[in-house]
């Protein structure tokens, strides 16, 4: 019974190194996804609270929905779109996109498609 105990103990010594060593792998995989993942998604949200606080009145946008139109009228939760003559829509304010691709080339943004 003894000799069981001395084994066990002797088992249980060396696992401080070896608890380091296989830990690695999945600190390198964090380290991996942060850089791929997780840091990308944070520009991009960052970015696009910046965009969203400098909407302006005017200004051609698109929805997540895909609806395009020009600002008419502006709070701090609701966005006014008017889409066609006299036909307006409210939006939440979270769910405008970016300027639409006219707006965007217009203000001379660079496309790399159709050799512009």
């Amino acid at each position: 019974m003894i000799d069981v105990a001395y084994a066990a103990a002797g088992a249980a010594g060396p696992t401080t190194q070896g608890g380091i060593l296989s830990m690695l792998p999945l600190v390198l995989i964090f380290i991996v996804f942060y850089f791929l993942l997780i840091r990308p998604q944070q520009k991009k949200a960052k970015e696009q609270q910046i965009f969203l606080g400098a909407l302006e009145k005017g200004q051609q946008v698109v929805t997540s929905g895909g609806i395009h139109g020009k600002i008419t009228g502006l709070t701090d939760k609701v966005v006014t779109l008017e889409v066609a003559d006299g036909v307006r829509l409210k939006i939440s304010r979270a769910y405008i996109m970016g300027p639409t691709v006219a707006a965007a080339t217009e203000a001379g943004a660079a496309c790399s498609i159709g050799g512009g």
